[in-house]
């Protein structure tokens, strides 16, 4: 085993065991607090749901949590690319797709694991389960199996059952086909095909491209056997449809003059030779994992009419399966469908392909740091992290489950439903998602002050292993290394640098200079300048300030204030900006709230609250989301008229000078802030009348540091800070005894800034030539 597949084996490991095993649990909806609630959770209340059902069985959607429950079901004999591995094997996997569908679609899952290889015992199984769900997603069963397993629980359960190994790849991958055949002005029923692979996935793929309108005479199937042909003893019905007459056809032979490629096999099958020999306007999706059948950049470079798809995220045209099941089965949910048909995979199919061709939001481009996405040859199919595929496929599944007459309720007002789809999960929610993805489309320079640190390492190795940051560690190279090394931690291709080693002297003495320079009249004479670039904190903020590093992150085990001043004397404050601000995200079931000031001035002015909140929001716009401000006080605009609640509707008078098109209030209790009904109930004169807010401004830091504090600790938001604001360049300060993860987190919102605000990145070329400036791709 390689070094690196060592350290992702240790990291996934730790991930499943840390805390509470596994990544799932069952959490109640009803308060469960007191002796009146148990007694209705359970006996003796309980009974009377009971009874409704058993007058109704329709009324189990209506008192259970039925209607929103799904069940992903495997017994384990076809397992990501391990195979036969058993039920239990297969558990974390199945968990895993029940944190994709609740984090892109809001359902809640039970994986079931079943240990029966018999597809009639299975059945069996399976349909004594029907009662307690709404749909079966079945996973990881292996072919021929699967496909009898499938039919049969189709025909006998009146929920809908999908099993998406086959469904969820021919949708997303038919999308992807429709707009490819559009740019490239070819019609479905005239083109040919090749698909190499015949499993479960590949047909599946072919059944709805024929559905779509292909031709079945115009497909060329092969198997690890070869070509599918009539001769063949080992065909069954379902392939013999597609196989052709006799035994002369090899995939190179079949590539001549094709106009598609669908690859659902092995990896580098397929050469530049065969792609050259394609008809003109090729269409090819190597879909195999992690290795496509032919490379990105082998096929681009055979063809520059080509366009191309495949299963991996670090290429254009991804083939992911999560852009179809989620939203498939919402929207069969919603209707209660009895199953999932062919109108509906080809509403979701259509829906994917349309969504492709609209113009895509902000969010989305940054994420993937592009300008602007537009349809073509190198986006024929959405993002994954697109917002509006809950709001788009769901309900075109639905409207096609009812008018194809398999829904049992009806949607009315469709605009009221997408808004609902769209609250379920809160589209700011996907914020960390976002910022990932952004951070390792372009990487930078993450300089760690306090690298002699447990903590530090393992996020230092994390960033490096998953591509979003080029660490540099600052502090003794033995004690680091005899860290790493005592807790299995790579740091190889990180430069280690010692601030106060004799062959830093150099560097010392040129950051040492540009020091004196900027404070020689500010209390620092030479040689106090010089002396304290031996100091990690100040050494670290002169390599992000002089363009050797990119970003900086200290204070894990220092005072906030020491941490904070070299950053203030070595790089400064951004134009205009008088002093500097301490904010914090929170991640909170309703979505992030953006909380300042947290950590740094104490009791603000007026002016000074006012560039608080500017600071503020113009760093919310950063992140791609609209600002919408709650100036907070103990006064609800006017009720009291003492001067610390004058100061805050001053604060806003202010802004709204500076920035008359920022959406803000105040002063206001953060009760009525949150709370929508209640200001346009009381206040229907007020800006945030049906607005979500999503930043609060402090009157004073003690408020914003308890009110942080609190929600972190009570109210079980994750925090994500303290995010310096109003610095020339990223420096973000830690507060004491950070996790790791709070650490991983607030580094991505350093990498991000620094793709922002530094624009002395080195050149390819320079790049090349620093061996721990490597380009992670996974």
């Amino acid at each position: 085993m390689t070094q690196k597949k060592q350290l992702r084996k240790e990291q996934a490991l730790e991930y499943h065991s840390k805390g509470r095993p596994g990544k799932i649990e069952v959490v109640p909806t009803k308060e469960a607090k007191t002796q009146r609630d148990l007694s209705l959770a359970y006996s003796p209340g309980v009974a009377e749901p009971c009874k409704e059902i058993h007058k109704n069985v329709e009324e189990v959607y209506k008192y259970t949590a039925k209607g929103n429950l799904v069940a992903v079901i495997s017994n384990g004999t076809a397992v990501l690319g391990l195979g036969d591995i058993g039920p239990e094997a297969s558990k974390p996997v199945m968990e895993g797709k029940g944190v994709l569908f609740k984090i892109f679609a809001d359902i809640d899952v039970f994986d079931i694991e079943i240990n029966e290889k018999d597809p009639e015992k299975f059945v069996q199984i399976v349909k004594a389960l029907e009662p307690t769900f709404g749909g079966i997603n079945l996973e990881d069963i292996k072919a021929p199996e699967c496909f009898y397993i499938e039919k049969a629980l189709r025909e006998k359960c009146k929920i809908p059952v999908m099993h998406d190994d086959q469904h969820g790849t021919a949708i997303i991958s038919s999308a992807a086909l429709l707009n490819a055949l559009e740019l490239q002005k070819k019609k479905i029923d005239k083109v040919r095909f090749v698909i190499n692979g015949a499993g479960a996935a590949a047909m599946a793929c072919v059944k709805l491209y024929v559905a779509l309108g292909a031709r079945p005479e115009n497909f060329i199937l092969f198997d690890k056997d070869g070509v599918l042909h009539d001769e063949r003893s080992d065909l069954d019905e379902e392939r013999r449809r597609f196989a052709v007459p006799k035994n002369e056809w090899t995939l190179e032979k079949a590539m001549k003059d094709a106009d598609v490629f669908v690859g659902l096999s092995v990896g580098n099958v397929v050469t530049a030779e065969m792609v050259k020999s394609m008809a003109k306007k090729p269409i090819v999706f190597a879909m195999a994992n992690p290795d496509p059948e032919i490379s990105y950049e082998h096929a681009t470079a055979a063809r520059e009419d080509i366009i191309m798809a495949t299963g991996r995220s670090d290429y254009p045209n991804q083939v992911n399966n999560v852009l179809g099941f989620p939203f498939i089965f919402r929207g069969a949910l919603d209707v209660r469908a009895t199953q999932i048909n062919e109108a509906m995979k080809l509403a979701a199919v259509k829906a994917l392909a349309d969504l492709a061709k609209t113009p895509v939001p902000d969010i989305v481009n940054m994420a993937y740091n592009e300008k602007n996405l537009l349809f073509g040859p190198h986006y024929i199919i959405p993002k994954p992290l697109d917002p509006r595929l809950l709001s788009t496929v769901a309900p075109a599944v639905a409207r096609a489950a009812i008018e194809s007459g398999v829904a049992q309720t009806n949607i009315d007002n469709w605009e009221a439903y997408a808004i609902e789809l769209n609250r379920r999960l809160g589209l700011d929610n996907q914020l960390m998602r976002v910022l990932s993805t952004k951070a390792r489309l372009n990487p930078k320079r993450v300089v760690f002050a306090e690298a002699d640190n447990l903590k530090i390492l393992k996020v230092a190795q994390m960033l490096y292993t998953d591509g979003v940051a080029f660490p540099m560690l600052l502090g003794d190279e033995r004690r680091i290394r005899h860290i790493a090394a005592t807790n299995q931690i790579d740091i190889e291709g990180m430069p280690v640098i010692n601030p106060y080693n004799d062959e830093y002297e150099e560097q010392r003495k040129r950051f040492g200079e540009i020091f004196f320079q900027k404070r020689q009249r500010r209390g620092f004479n030479k040689y106090e300048a010089y002396k304290r670039m031996r100091d990690r904190l100040y050494f670290g903020c002169m390599m992000v300030e002089t363009g050797e590093a990119d970003a900086m992150i200290s204070g894990l085990t220092k005072n906030y204030p020491d941490t904070i001043r070299p950053a203030l004397q070595v790089i400064g404050t951004e134009e205009g900006v008088k002093k500097i601000a301490g904010m914090y995200l929170m991640l909170t079931k309703r979505g992030p709230l953006f909380l300042a000031d947290t950590t740094v001035n104490f009791n603000p002015t007026a002016e000074e609250l006012a560039d608080i909140t500017l600071l503020v929001a113009r760093e919310v716009q950063q992140f791609n989301l609209t600002p919408r401000v709650a100036l907070l006080s103990y006064s609800n605009f006017g009720t009291s008229d003492s001067p610390e609640a004058r100061l805050v509707a001053e604060a806003r008078e202010i802004v709204k000078r500076k920035e008359p098109n920022l959406i803000i209030d105040g002063e206001m209790q953060a009760s009525v802030a949150l709370n929508n009904e209640l200001i346009k109930e009381n206040y229907p004169f007020s800006e945030l009348v049906d607005q979500e807010v999503n930043v609060l401004v402090f009157p004073n830091l003690a408020a914003g540091n308890i009110a942080y504090n609190l929600l972190k600790e009570v109210g079980g938001a994750d925090a994500i800070g303290p995010i310096l604001l109003g610095l020339k360049k990223p420096v973000h300060v830690l507060q004491l005894g950070s996790s790791v993860r709070q650490i991983y987190n607030v580094a991505l919102v350093a990498i991000v800034d620094a793709q922002i605000k530094c624009k002395n990145t080195p050149s390819d070329e320079e790049a090349k030539k620093a061996p721990w400036w490597k380009r992670t791709r996974h």
